[in-house]
């Protein structure tokens, strides 16, 4: 797969960008180029929504939902037989280990594909009978679904936006990010072997300044689907609204991982340790805000400290490495910046902060020791904003009443876990907590069929389960009138 080319996916077909202009493609762990993919512009997305536009009307709308469900549990056939090829190259472009790879991101792809494929076969349509008249309630799908994706899950993401979108019936232009194209592109190929009619799934490279708004300026394209920071989620939004386009934000989170004095104390040190560290702790639901109850504040703090110091920092293909490389060196910049700043406001560094030394060819990739820092106040900027990358800060606290102030005291409210054995305290915090999901002596335990969403500055709408089928089709009722 090293010769493996990033091209658009427009019409059935791979294309260059129309006016031919590249970025390249680097491997985070290593630094090197690894290839070049189309620097795409409006006019490269206006051909995807005329393809999509065609194809919404030709052979993809006689398609009945079981084949619509048939063609979504082709392309969970087709990610499983090229399960190798995915995991490399989401390796690749993420610098993430191969061994995470191979057990959450593409497994999860095929598991969206074949849920919704059961979601769509098993869905029933509401009905409302009156003295004189019944309703009944038909679907129908959106239009053109415009998928904007982020680049710490690749793959995980665009497949949880693609499976509905094609379930319903929609045609989509979607966007990955420019830092991890190769899933994507590697995806496309699939569909088209799946069955699905060309222009029905259009793929688009480039930035989001000039292929993510062009197509949330797009008047074809009906429906976005964004998943991405915050300040980016709120110019989508800017620009979607007065186009009256269906609508869906999942964006940052700070998140609290809550310990009481009564959990299961190594299920709690392992639990906030996954929480904390999963994929460079490059995952809007990582918990960054490890808040401990003072009177086990110092036990705690050590036993997790030593775990995280053993944490092997490294190659993505060695399957003893926890923590693989950052998305980019100007990334591990950024959140180096957040760890100074730490430092600035009183914090004290109890383990990480630095740059591992490893052997070539990683020496000039973009790797940052797992990093845990103790003595900043909930108010210091460090603990309020997101970094996005392998930091927690530690903050005790004495009471329910305390942890859950400090918890609800961001402008996020994606998640929280909660770690307690005491289930009255569970429901409680599970009702106080200002946050669109709540876990309980677990992290990232998924049901596809739950909503998936956040509150303030986390987001707008809910993803998953019949929350997607929602969001990709229309309800138009019927109503019979008997007399």
């Amino acid at each position: 797969m090293s010769d493996f080319i990033v091209q658009n996916w427009i019409n059935g077909r791979r294309r260059d960008a129309l006016d031919s202009t590249t970025l390249e493609n680097i491997n985070p762990a290593t630094g090197q180029v690894i290839g070049q993919i189309p620097r795409s512009k409006a006019e490269d997305v206006e051909a995807a929504a005329r393809a999509a536009k065609d194809a919404l009307h030709g052979e993809w709308a006689q398609f009945s939902t079981n084949q619509r469900a048939d063609v979504c549990d082709a392309i969970a056939d087709g990610i499983q037989k090229r399960f190798d090829e995915f995991v490399f190259l989401e390796s690749r472009d993420t610098g993430k280990p191969e061994s995470l790879a191979s057990v959450v991101d593409i497994p999860r792809a095929i598991s969206n594909f074949r849920f919704f494929a059961g979601a769509v076969r098993h869905a029933g349509s509401d009905f409302f009978p009156m003295a004189d008249a019944f309703n009944y309630t038909l679907r129908r799908p959106v239009g053109i679904a415009g998928l904007i994706t982020p680049w710490n899950l690749p793959l995980y993401l665009l497949s949880w936006k693609t499976a509905p979108a094609l379930a319903m019936g929609n045609t989509i232009v979607a966007k990955p990010s420019e830092l991890t194209p190769s899933t994507a592109t590697l995806m496309a190929e699939v569909i088209k072997e799946a069955g699905v009619p060309d222009g029905v799934f259009n793929l688009v490279h480039g930035y989001g300044p000039e292929v993510g708004q062009a197509i949330v300026e797009n008047p074809s394209i009906k429906a976005i689907s964004f998943t991405g920071g915050t300040s980016t989620g709120a110019r989508v939004a800017a620009t979607a609204a007065p186009l009256f386009k269906k609508l869906s934000l999942e964006l940052g989170g700070k998140n609290p991982t809550i310990v009481f004095e009564d959990c299961d104390f190594d299920k709690a040190v392992d639990g906030a340790l996954r929480a904390s560290f999963a994929n460079q702790g490059q995952v809007c639901l990582c918990g960054s805000r490890l808040l401990v109850q003072r009177s086990i504040y110092e036990r705690f703090v050590d036993a997790y400290v030593a775990k995280a110091r053993d944490m092997q920092v490294g190659d993505p293909q060695d399957p003893n490495t926890k923590i693989g490389a950052l998305i980019s060196v100007e990334h591990r910049e950024k959140v180096e910046g957040y760890i100074k700043l730490a430092q600035e406001e009183g914090g004290k560094i109890l383990c990480g902060g630095v740059r591992p030394e490893l052997p070539e060819p990683f020496g000039q990739g973009a790797f940052l020791q797992p990093t845990v820092i103790d003595g900043l106040t909930p108010g210091c900027r460090t603990v309020q904003e997101e970094i996005f990358g392998p930091v927690v800060t530690l903050l005790p606290f004495e009471d329910e009443a305390e942890a859950v102030a400090i918890a609800n005291g961001v402008r996020y409210g994606l998640c929280a876990s909660v770690w307690t054995q005491n289930l009255t305290r569970a429901h409680r915090l599970g009702e106080s907590l200002d946050t669109g999901m709540v876990w309980v002596n677990t992290w990232l335990h998924r049901d596809l069929r739950v909503p998936f969403g956040g509150v303030k500055d986390s987001g707008v709408g809910r993803e998953g389960g019949r929350y997607s089928i929602d969001f990709f089709s229309e309800s138009k009722n019927v109503c019979i009138f008997t007399g």
